[in-house]
């Protein structure tokens, strides 16, 4: 599993076998194109570069000649997916959701939402002052420690400013449904980003599936030692 770019459709929601509701996320997943495969002898790394979506016709020469390369068309976006042995992977090879399955998780990274500038209330949850008539101070930023000490501010103080727009992951997403015909992924949960935007999807790196299984088998033994041990010391009684 190598992962995929996407572009966000909106949320959904599905019903289990219990009949539980279970809030979904509609990714259209692909298809992405390789377009340069990175190895170490002579990138200095190992990685698979993919592209997905059309890009602008107006691109600079160079660019140009990049997707070239791979008879492909320009692309909206280029990211790069690291791996240890990226020889199976070829220029022009098309990536789609075939490769997740039911019962998979991933981690999925996407811009969030742009607030624009907003005040220390909305951005950082600041209490605010008196909602009286007389208060004179509702929104606005209080003391900031210009006193005798420590006659300054202190760096990374919370203060109003640009909100959103940032790179988000998140963890551990469930894969609850695949439709390779329409490039479709729902996911169990939300996903960071507007409608339409781009996200990535790799597989996860702390995979509860795969902790789920080593906590198994180590009760396993550790049941297992412990019936060793009581069998054992059962025969030193009968002697």
């Amino acid at each position: 599993m190598i992962g995929l770019l996407g572009k966000k459709i909106g949320m959904t929601q599905l019903f289990s076998g219990e009949g539980k509701v279970v809030p979904a996320t509609v990714i259209e997943g692909g298809p992405c194109v390789v377009v340069q495969v990175k190895n170490k002898e002579k990138e200095g790394y190992a990685a698979v570069q993919l592209g997905y979506g059309k890009g602008k016709r107006n691109l600079n020469r160079p660019m140009r000649g990049h997707f070239k390369k791979c008879n492909a068309e320009p692309a909206r976006c280029l990211r790069e997916f690291h791996m240890a042995d990226p020889s199976a992977f070829q220029v022009g090879q098309q990536i789609t959701v075939e490769q997740f399955k039911v019962g998979d998780y991933v981690d999925i990274a996407g811009l969030t939402k742009g607030k624009g500038f907003q005040g220390g209330v909305k951005r950082w949850g600041w209490a605010g002052g008196g909602a009286a008539h007389g208060s004179m101070q509702h929104r606005e930023v209080g003391s900031i420690g210009s006193n005798t000490y420590p006659g300054r501010v202190f760096r990374g103080h919370h203060f109003p400013g640009h909100m959103g727009h940032v790179r988000r992951t998140v963890q551990n997403l469930e894969i609850v449904h695949v439709d390779v015909t329409q490039n479709l992924l729902v996911v169990k949960g939300s996903v960071s980003g507007a409608t339409n935007g781009i996200l990535e999807i790799r597989p996860a790196v702390k995979n509860p599936a795969a902790h789920k299984k080593v906590h198994v088998e180590a009760a396993k033994h550790k049941e297992k030692s412990a019936k060793g041990g009581s069998a054992s010391s059962g025969k030193e009684t009968k002697k």
